[in-house]
């Protein structure tokens, strides 16, 4: 177990915000389980996040800040914190998602993370992580902040059929998966299509991938893999894939038609 007193601040950003937390709270000589009491949690809970046993949570942050009157310290940190929970191999793609103006992916089997609850999100990440779900659900949501800023990015979605039927968590998990989808109906900036089983062959059988756009840098094309990713600039595969994913949008139901296939599979499949 590690010590707090030898909590170095710069070892990590959960280092930092442990080492953080501490000094705030002791500054203001509240025990652990008084801040708990004043925060509606255990001094458990307090003490662990100081010690890095235990990744904390936005909601956590910002009531602490609020408790301890910070000016909003954890709550800046909480994002270096919970970024560096995401897989390795995934953090530039998240870079790419939090400065990119226009996010356009097409989905075969689950749905775009930017777009995910905690319940679906959760029950996906317990199938490899059981022990970490928890704190990578917490880094995926905080992916999605980027669609709540003032000027978020676009983001267009085309999700095969087969993501609406494939199961994740239980039937409310998927229920309210599915009817958080619709609640983007009404978003400017958030647009969803499905391809469906009856459109045949199309323009993405290499599985899911993504194209990001930026204000003055190149454009990135991003495909998954199983443990790692692959991204290029090379503009024959951005103008190829470019080209292609504009085909499957023309391919796949329109955004209504979508919206209303989504809450049919959320009624047939997923209902009481």
């Amino acid at each position: 177990m590690v010590s707090i007193q030898e909590l170095d601040p710069s070892a990590s950003p959960l280092d930092h915000y442990g080492w953080e937390l501490r000094r705030r709270r002791e500054e203001h000589r509240l025990t652990q389980q008084r801040l708990g009491d004043v925060i509606f949690c255990t001094g458990s809970l307090v003490g662990q996040v100081e010690t890095t046993r235990k990744v904390p949570t936005r909601e956590f942050s910002e009531r602490v800040d609020a408790a301890l009157g910070t000016g909003g310290t954890l709550s800046r940190l909480i994002g270096l914190v919970l970024r560096s929970r995401l897989p390795a191999w995934f953090r530039p793609v998240a870079e790419l998602e939090a400065r990119a103006t226009y996010i356009s992916t097409f989905q075969t089997q689950v749905v775009y993370g930017l777009l995910q609850t905690p319940g679906y999100a959760r029950a996906l990440l317990a199938v490899d992580y059981p022990d970490k779900a928890e704190e990578m659900v917490a880094a995926r949501l905080e992916r999605r902040r980027v669609l709540e800023r003032d000027e978020p990015p676009a983001l267009w979605v085309v999700l095969s059929e087969a993501v609406l039927m494939q199961k994740a968590g239980d039937r409310e998990v998927m229920r309210g998966h599915l009817a958080h989808l619709l609640t983007f109906r009404d978003n400017p900036w958030v647009q969803i299509q499905v391809l469906p089983f009856g459109a045949g062959e199309h323009t993405g059988p290499m599985g899911p991938f993504t194209l990001f756009r930026f204000d003055g840098d190149p454009d990135i094309f991003y495909i998954d893999g199983y443990d790692r990713g692959h991204m290029t600039a090379n503009p024959p595969v951005i103008k190829e894939r470019s080209f292609g994913y504009a085909r499957l949008q023309a391919t796949a139901l329109s955004v209504e038609d979508s919206a209303a296939l989504i809450a049919r599979v959320m009624e047939e499949r997923h209902g009481d």
